[in-house]
């Protein structure tokens, strides 16, 4: 079963995150930021990965230990209920359109965390969420997973879909890196014996 739970709690936030690799995209999100509520909603459903998440944070002063610690923990889901990676498709890439905007996604899911970043928004926010905190979010995720994540906007003007295309470019690849490939019988995908380091 690939299933994890994670907890985290810090003086700056209280998160818990469980999830179903093999799921349905099932979800039940409660960050107490709206978009960003949002945008993993698109995360969980269009990857078909169950998600349910709590976040109690200070959100008070800002939004940015929230979406830090939420794409922390994920990263940290994620890794656990990937385990050694054995028997997966491991690399996947998408182009995802939403209107005017186009982003494209490129993952490996190598066990060595790195992130590209090039998307550019025209706004400092979406609604009241501090537009420079979607990096923030995925750079967490990267590297608590331990994914090789490429996500680049190609075009676009409006800056919801700009967010919106990068959640669901990432949900999509992630849907088919993750994947059991039957040829791979179990097997680690790398001539390494195994992924990470």
């Amino acid at each position: 079963m690939r299933q994890a739970s994670i907890t985290r709690k810090t003086k700056e936030t209280e998160i818990s995150v469980s999830i179903n690799l093999d799921g349905t995209g099932t979800y039940d999100i409660n960050t107490g930021v709206g978009f960003f509520d949002h945008m993993l909603e698109q995360l969980s459903r269009h990857s078909l990965v169950d998600m349910t998440i709590r976040a109690n944070g200070d959100t008070h002063i800002d939004d940015h230990h929230t979406t830090e610690d939420v794409g922390i923990a994920l990263g940290q889901a994620f890794k656990q209920a990937l385990g050694d990676m054995s028997g997966i498709a491991r690399y996947a890439d998408t182009h995802l359109a939403m209107d005017e905007a186009l982003t494209r996604c490129a993952l490996d899911v190598s066990g060595r965390p790195f992130l590209v970043w090039h998307v550019e928004f025209t706004k400092d926010k979406v609604g009241n969420f501090d537009t420079e905190l979607f990096e923030e979010f995925f750079r967490a995720f990267t590297m608590n997973a331990g994914f090789t994540l490429h996500i680049a906007t190609l075009y676009g003007t409006n800056n919801h879909h700009i967010a919106e295309t990068c959640f669901k470019a990432v949900a999509r690849t992630l849907r088919v890196a993750m994947e059991e490939d039957p040829r791979q019988s179990g097997r680690v995908p790398t001539t390494k014996g195994q992924l990470g380091g």
